[in-house]
């Protein structure tokens, strides 16, 4: 049974599930033999996205795999926890509490952008125990310069907003601006992929927590940690992203032993949107070369 609160147009609503985890209700789509049938494959998004980021990765991988696809806390359709546990550790520890009650062992997982960072941490952590990953434009540097210094407290004033999200819900639902924003990544999506972020924009809680997210966000603990990496990591970056550049993925690798990187040429920060056989091919030949 579909839960009632999926909407109409998210898609692959059919595999939805709602799941009561680490003390928040979670959206996860689950796709493939089932769980127990088939290893485990999960699936993480970046800030500001959703489960439905991966909606033409899921059905190539769930031929062989269980496809574990979750909303990440206050994004989407999952409960948002308090402020405070939307930094790094706290989602990874969320998360952690996930798999657990789902008494999921993923075999591999992907993530993109800030999604790759929380995969990273939970690996270093122990709590992904020999599960091979493969980021796509992973964030795992702090923004340098001036930048680095603006953005996030700029972030924790405004995540402090009262009504802000709700204002920016709004702004985001007026005609161009999806399309602009989407422009900003050096992505082209096609129609169907605008519509839907159109639609998730339009969501005030969905807004709050990527602000919330981007306020709490500390990376430099996880720089610290990188060079003990011991997960098989495969480094996967769009040439033409404009939100992470493809020479951070290159600093990365160089940090981290026995990493490899794989460049998709034109391709921009939503790389695994635009050529999702290409995203999911380059997820399986790095568990096909990973030893069990």
């Amino acid at each position: 049974m579909i839960p009632e609160f999926v909407p109409q147009y998210w898609p692959h609503r059919e595999h939805s599930q709602m799941i009561r985890a680490a003390g928040l209700r979670w959206h996860v789509q689950v796709m493939g033999p089932g769980l127990g049938s088939a290893p485990a494959l999960l699936l993480i998004h970046g800030t500001g996205a959703a489960s439905l980021s991966w909606r033409d990765l899921m059905p190539i991988l769930a031929r062989k795999y269980t496809v574990v696809v979750p909303d990440l806390p206050g994004h989407g359709l999952t409960e948002a926890p308090a402020a405070a546990r939307m930094s790094l550790p706290g989602m990874a520890r969320a998360l952690q509490g996930l798999l657990q009650i789902m008494d999921v062992r993923p075999v591999a997982a992907a993530g993109h952008s800030a999604g790759s960072a929380i995969l990273a941490r939970m690996s270093l952590d122990g709590t992904l125990p020999g599960t091979a990953l493969t980021t796509f434009n992973g964030a795992f540097l702090p923004l340098a310069g001036v930048a680095g210094q603006i953005f996030s407290p700029l972030a924790r004033v405004l995540a402090g907003l009262p009504g802000l999200p709700q204002v920016f819900a709004w702004q985001a639902g007026r005609a161009g601006t999806v399309e602009r924003l989407l422009e900003g990544t050096g992505s082209t999506l096609d129609a169907a992929g605008v519509a839907l972020y159109q639609e998730l924009v339009r969501m005030p809680g969905h807004a709050g927590a990527a602000l919330a997210m981007m306020a709490n966000w500390n990376l430099q603990p996880l720089v610290d940690d990188l060079p003990r990496l011991a997960a098989p990591l495969h480094l996967v970056a769009g040439t033409a992203d404009r939100s992470v550049p493809p020479s951070q993925s290159g600093r990365v690798q160089a940090m981290v032993p026995g990493a490899r990187l794989t460049l998709m040429p034109g391709l921009g920060h939503l790389a695994h949107e635009e050529r999702p056989d290409e995203a999911a091919a380059l997820i399986l030949r790095h568990m096909a070369v990973t030893p069990p």
